[in-house]
C-alpha cells in the first residue's frame, strides 16, 4: 500500500484472525518484519507490533529480512547476505551459525569491503555473484526471499519468530532495523511556544 498502512492494519489484522477462527486472546505472541524496507511501513508495523504485545501481555519477536534469507540454511559458515537496496545498491550483513555479527551497511555490488573478510565467506541473496566477484570471495546458491517462488513468506516470518520464542532465549522488543536515514527532511517549521498558564 502507497498509503494508508496505519489505518488499516489493526481492521487487516482482524480480518485475518476472524478468517482463522481467533480473536486477539488466542495469541501467544507475535512476529513482525523489522526491515530493512520502507521506514514509515517499518515504523508502523514495529509499533502495532509492540503495542499489541504490552496490551495483550504476551512476547513480540522482530524478524528481519536478513533472516528470512537465510531461512534454511542451517548452521552454516560465514555469510554476507544480500538484499536489494535503493539506486542500484545492496543492503548487506554478515552472518555466523545463524546469527548476525555486524550491523547491516550499503555495498555497490562489484566493490570492495573495508576490513579483512572472514576464512570461507560466502555471499547469498540478491546480486550474490556480483558481489562475491568484487569482494574476491565465493558466491552461494540462496537467493534472495522474493526470489523462491512459492512458498508462503507470512508464515515462514511466523514460523522463525515462533521458534525464537519457543527457544526460552530473552527477546528483545522489536525494533525497526535501519540501515541509512530516512529520506526525509526534518520539519521547517519552528517548534511551539509553550507558555506558562
Amino acid at each position: 500500500m502507497a498509503r494508508g498502512q496505519a489505518e488499516r492494519l489493526m481492521t487487516l489484522l482482524e480480518e485475518h484472525l476472524a478468517a482463522a477462527g481467533l480473536g486477539w486472546r488466542d495469541l501467544a505472541g507475535l512476529g513482525v518484519g523489522i526491515g530493512p524496507g520502507n521506514f514509515t511501513g517499518i515504523r508502523i508495523a514495529v509499533a502495532a507490533a509492540r503495542g499489541l504485545a504490552l496490551g495483550l501481555g504476551i512476547p513480540a519477536i522482530g524478524v528481519s529480512q536478513f533472516r528470512l534469507v537465510l531461512d534454511g540454511q542451517g548452521e552454516a559458515g560465514p555469510q554476507l547476505v544480500a538484499l536489494p537496496a535503493p539506486q542500484d545498491r545492496a543492503y548487506v550483513q554478515l552472518w555466523q551459525a545463524g546469527s548476525p555479527v555486524d550491523r547491516p551497511h550499503v555495498l555497490q555490488p562489484g566493490a570492495a569491503m573495508d576490513g579483512p573478510l572472514p576464512h570461507g565467506l560466502q555471499v547469498i541473496g540478491h546480486r550474490a555473484a556480483e558481489i562475491a566477484a568484487g569482494l574476491g570471495v565465493a558466491a552461494g546458491t540462496v537467493p534472495h526471499w522474493q526470489d523462491r517462488p512459492g512458498i508462503d513468506w507470512s508464515n515462514r516470518l511466523a514460523a522463525i519468530a515462533a521458534a525464537g520464542l519457543a527457544s526460552g532465549a530473552t527477546v528483545p522488543r522489536p525494533a525497526p532495523l535501519y540501515v541509512r536515514p530516512a529520506d526525509a527532511a526534518p520539519a521547517a517549521d519552528p517548534p511551539p511556544v509553550i507558555l506558562d498558564a
